[in-house]
C-alpha cells in the first residue's frame, strides 16, 4: 500500500462525503477508492468512517487521523516546492480558475501577457461555471463572482459586475418596454440556471429588495445560449454585463430597467494563503489583480 497516495484519498473521501462523490472527483474508480481506505482501516486496526446507506460519517478516530493526514500531505507539498526551487525563482506550474465567458474575455488576456513576461511559468486554466474547491481540485487560484462565504481564503477584490436586464430591439419594439419589475409579468422571458432563479429574478437590495416572478418561454444551461436567443428576439434576458458587453455595443440588445437594478456583485482573485507564498503565485497575483482592476473599471 502507497500510505501517501491512501492518505490522499482519504482526505477527498472525508471532504466529499461519500466514496462515490470522491470517486468522481479524483476520476478514479469507486472500487479503488473503497479498498484504499479499507486497507488504510485494516493498517490502522480501527474505524475511520461510521458508514450508513446515503454518507459517510468520521469516527472521532477517523477525524484525528484525517487532520493529521492533511498536515503530513501539506509538508510533503512544501518540501516538494522547495526542492523544485519554487521559492527561489517564480517558475513551475499554476492551476487557474474561473467563469467561463469572464475567463475568456478578461483572464485570458492577461494570462497570454503573464506568460510572456514568465517564460518559466506553465499556467493550467480551467475556465467552469461551478464553484472549484481549491484544496480538492488542486488548483492554486480562482477569480470568483458574487459574495464570498467565510471561510479560510484570501480574496482579493478586483471589481465589481452588474446584473442587467436586456432585450434586442426587434423584442422591444412589438411588445411594451418594461418601466417597472412587475412589467416582467406580460413578457416572455428566457432563464438559465447559473445567475438565479428559473422562476423569479430579484431587484434592489437590502430591506428594498423584491423577487418578481418571471415566466421562461425558454430555459437553457449556459449564459451564451440565452445570449443568442435574446438576441434572436426570444425575450429578456438577465445576465452579467460583460457578458453582453459586445452585444450593447452592436445594439444588437438594449438594457431595460436599469434603474431598479440589484446591487452589484464583487469580483475577487482567492486563494488558500499558504504560508510561504510560492513565488509563482506571489507573480501571478501581483500582475493579475491590478490588470483585471484595470479592465474592470473601464467595462
Amino acid at each position: 500500500m502507497n500510505r501517501l497516495d491512501a492518505m490522499a484519498i482519504l482526505v477527498v473521501v472525508a471532504d466529499a462525503g461519500s466514496l462515490s462523490a470522491a470517486a468522481r472527483r479524483l476520476d478514479m474508480p469507486l472500487a479503488t477508492v473503497s479498498r484504499k481506505v479499507g486497507e488504510l482501516e485494516s493498517h490502522l486496526k480501527t474505524r475511520l468512517f461510521h458508514r450508513t446507506t446515503r454518507k459517510l460519517a468520521l469516527t472521532d478516530a477517523g477525524s484525528a487521523y484525517v487532520a493529521a493526514c492533511r498536515r503530513i500531505l501539506e509538508d510533503i507539498g512544501e518540501a516538494e516546492r522547495a526542492a523544485t526551487g519554487e521559492y527561489a525563482a517564480p517558475k513551475g506550474e499554476l492551476v487557474v480558475t474561473a467563469p467561463i465567458a469572464f475567463g475568456r474575455l478578461h483572464v485570458v488576456p492577461v494570462v497570454a501577457e503573464f506568460l510572456a513576461h514568465y517564460p518559466e511559468i506553465d499556467i493550467n486554466l480551467l475556465l467552469t461555471d461551478r464553484v472549484v474547491h481549491l484544496m480538492d481540485e488542486h488548483a492554486d487560484v480562482a477569480i470568483r463572482i458574487g459574495e464570498l462565504p467565510d471561510s479560510t481564503l484570501v480574496a482579493t477584490r478586483v471589481g465589481t459586475v452588474r446584473r442587467v436586464i436586456c432585450a434586442s430591439p426587434a423584442y422591444l419594439a412589438t411588445h411594451d418596454v418594461p418601466t417597472q419589475p412587475a412589467d416582467l409579468a406580460g413578457h416572455a422571458c428566457i432563464t438559465f440556471e447559473a445567475l438565479a432563479s428559473m422562476r423569479a429574478w430579484a431587484f434592489g437590495s437590502g430591506k428594498s429588495e423584491q423577487s418578481v416572478p418571471v415566466h421562461p418561454r425558454l430555459a437553457v444551461n449556459t449564459a451564451d445560449a440565452a445570449i443568442s436567443a435574446a438576441i434572436l428576439g426570444v425575450g429578456l434576458i438577465r445576465v452579467l454585463s460583460y457578458q453582453v458587453a459586445d452585444a450593447i455595443r452592436a445594439n444588437q440588445l438594449r438594457i431595460v430597467l436599469d434603474a431598479f437594478e440589484s446591487a452589484p456583485l464583487p469580483i475577487s482573485i482567492v486563494h488558500a494563503g499558504q504560508a510561504p507564498l510560492p513565488l509563482k503565485l506571489r507573480a501571478f497575483l501581483d500582475f493579475m489583480s491590478p490588470r483585471l482592476r484595470a479592465r474592470m473599471s473601464a467595462a
